[in-house]
């Protein structure tokens, strides 16, 4: 059975091999992300950074809740986006989403991994039969489970 801190490590990983993914989706195969798109990528860097520093901080609940606030906000932000394209029209706040975003000190200095550029409704192509707002559900409620699972055992 993996120890709280190896499975910490793990979620981190997983965590950025995503955000690997992100990035080599938008560079390579020119998929712009939209701003639900860079919110979700703040949810999985969020993920990463709390869940590697709980492992190696040895500080496992403290930062562990804090991923999994991240984890959360990720559910929300990728549950709106799955209810754009479920619903064509609906606009995702590209207006002002985009730009609060794109300000963001964050945003401002590593725009290639974090400036939003694209329409959350043209997240229409799939990779292996799904588009990549439902891998990012997939992924987010895998890694929200893995980060509870963490939590209770580590609580007992």
């Amino acid at each position: 059975m993996p120890t709280s801190r190896n499975a910490l490590l793990l979620i981190a990983a997983v965590s950025l091999a995503l955000v690997g993914a992100a990035l080599y989706l938008q560079h390579v195969k020119d998929m712009l992300p939209c701003p639900l798109c860079v919110f979700q990528r703040y949810a999985f860097l969020g993920i990463a950074i709390f869940s590697l520093i709980g492992a190696f901080a040895n500080k496992i609940k403290a930062f562990g809740v804090l991923a999994l606030l991240s984890a959360v906000g990720g559910l929300v932000a990728v549950g709106k986006h799955l209810y754009v394209l479920a619903h064509p029209g609906f606009s995702c706040g590209i207006d002002p989403m985009e730009t609060f975003l794109n300000k963001i000190p964050t945003a401002t200095a590593l725009p290639w991994l974090l400036r939003a550029d694209g329409l959350c409704e043209a997240a229409q192509d799939t990779v292996l039969g799904l588009n990549v707002p439902q891998w990012s559900a997939v992924w987010l409620v895998t890694l929200t489970l893995a980060l509870v699972w963490v939590l209770v055992r580590r609580a007992r």
